[in-house]
């Protein structure tokens, strides 16, 4: 079962190609307006199948890429990170007495770059808990940090990146 409904949309100025775009939680599939209803149902069937496998959280190694990103950006490393899927509000969070981190799963979906940063962003906290400008220093070493910051607050919708 997906995380998303799946919503079929005819357009008379789309010619040969199919899209997709997941709204919230509704995949809207684009398709040319003379496509049949059978080949129009073969294309959102495809573009579920494909949204659902990149959304799929246990394809991405956490601890693996937390320690690559530490490594590259001098940050420490955390005693444990892992996909929380219930975070609704925050895309992590960190524990720096214990050492861990949590991402929400809804990042699995995202480009590569902007769940980076938010792992960089969350093993910075482990250095320094608040926001402080010495925080802010480590995690832009990273150097997507003001680009994803843009893509999570468009996602957001509320102009909150934290």
């Amino acid at each position: 079962m997906s995380a998303f409904t799946v919503e079929l949309v005819r357009s008379r100025r789309r010619r040969r190609t199919v899209g997709a775009q997941l709204v919230g939680s509704v995949l809207k599939v684009t398709v040319p307006a003379w496509m049949s209803a059978a080949e129009a149902q073969r294309w959102a069937s495809l573009m579920a199948d494909r949204y659902t496998r990149k959304a799929d959280a246990s394809r991405i190694d956490l601890a693996r890429k937390a320690a690559q990103l530490a490594r590259r950006y001098g940050l420490p490393e955390p005693a444990s990170i892992r996909w929380v899927d219930s975070m609704r509000t925050r895309w992590g969070s960190c524990t720096p007495a214990t050492g861990t981190i949590r991402i929400s799963s809804r990042l699995a979906a995202y480009p590569d770059w902007v769940r980076d940063y938010v792992i960089v962003h969350e093993l910075a906290h482990l250095r320094y808990a608040g926001h402080g400008r010495e925080f802010w220093r480590l995690v832009e070493r990273y150097p997507k940090t003001e680009r994803a910051r843009g893509y999570l607050m468009a996602k957001s919708g509320d102009g909150e990146v934290e």
